[in-house]
């Protein structure tokens, strides 16, 4: 694949990229073309579809994937691609890692592992209710997959939220040796179930903006309804354990002003909101590091309250 970051004049470009935005205009001459913005991975190029109706240019709309053919030129000191023929591609055809922000751990193999935390779950309702989204739900397994764990704050990139939950989960797990009075079959679902709200609150990529439902209701509630909704169809749930992981559902972001309906009442719903912060401040920083263009002090950040500083220098 040619990135866009290493376009030069006069290349000839015959390649997959990601329609970020398509509009229609009229020429001086009332001709009808496309303006097109065309994404990789590496950045993005502003196109024109000259020739919108002719028999090479297939249908195609923003956040589309397409095949483009056409040559770069120089238009007022920036590069632009002149466009002959679209097609329209289809999922399988194209990595998204080459156009959006991927996890840079392997999906398969997190989720692996998340299927080894369920397969150790001894609870047999616990069991089967994790099964019933994460083995039997293939349109929720595939979704899940590919969503982030937030827009902007955290993890906000394909595969996301597959491994901030498993994160969360394996410190559970960890709380659980160090403290024997929490009942990890409890904790370990709660933990993996605590964001599949983030589902529906959120489009996948490319969009990955919040949805109708995210709006109105945030992941929080639709994630415990949706466990409620899958309760009910597990013949002879108990009552008082599908209370106990809802209440960790609800009150994991562990206080009312960061949006949790109810504060942890039990020390399982305490233990998860803890793991949920740890990982999502860590991954923060860790995020914040990454992007840093140079060692020492990078200035006051509003989510630590506090002056940070990359301290790999020393």
């Amino acid at each position: 694949m040619k990135y866009i970051k290493d376009y030069k004049e006069g290349d000839r470009i015959s390649d997959i990229y990601l329609c970020k935005h398509k509009q229609s205009a009229v020429t001086k001459n009332g001709k009808t073309y496309y303006n097109v913005i065309l994404q990789d991975k590496t950045g993005t190029i502003d196109a024109k579809v000259w020739e919108p109706n002719s028999a090479g240019i297939e249908e195609f709309d923003s956040m589309d994937y397409i095949e483009v053919y056409g040559d770069v030129n120089n238009f007022q000191g920036a590069l632009q691609l002149s466009v002959k023929r679209i097609r329209h591609c289809h999922e399988g055809e194209y990595d998204p890692a080459e156009y959006l922000p991927v996890s840079s751990k392997n999906i398969d193999a997190m989720m692996e592992e998340l299927l080894g935390f369920i397969d150790s779950i001894e609870n047999r309702y616990l069991k089967e209710l994790l099964q019933a989204f994460f083995v039997k739900d293939k349109e929720f397994v595939k979704v899940f997959r590919q969503s982030s764990a937030a827009k902007t704050l955290h993890h906000g990139f394909v595969g996301g939220l597959l491994e901030h939950s498993l994160s969360v989960a394996k410190m559970c797990d960890f709380y659980c040796t160090q403290y024997p009075l929490l009942k990890r079959d409890l904790l370990i679902t709660a933990a993996i179930c605590h964001d599949i709200g983030k589902t529906k609150e959120l489009s996948l990529f490319p969009e990955n903006d919040y949805t109708d439902d995210g709006q109105f209701l945030g992941h929080i509630v639709i994630g415990t309804e949706m466990v409620g909704e899958k309760i009910r169809e597990i013949e002879g749930f108990p009552a008082f354990l599908a209370s106990e992981l809802k209440h960790c559902i609800l009150s994991h972001h562990g206080e009312f002003e960061f949006g949790s309906p109810k504060k942890p009442a039990i020390i399982e719903a305490v233990a998860l909101s803890f793991a949920d912060n740890t990982d999502a401040k860590m991954e923060i920083f860790t995020e914040l590091l990454n992007s840093s263009t140079g060692n020492g002090w990078l200035g006051f950040n509003r989510m630590f309250e506090s002056n940070v500083i990359d301290s790999r220098w020393e």
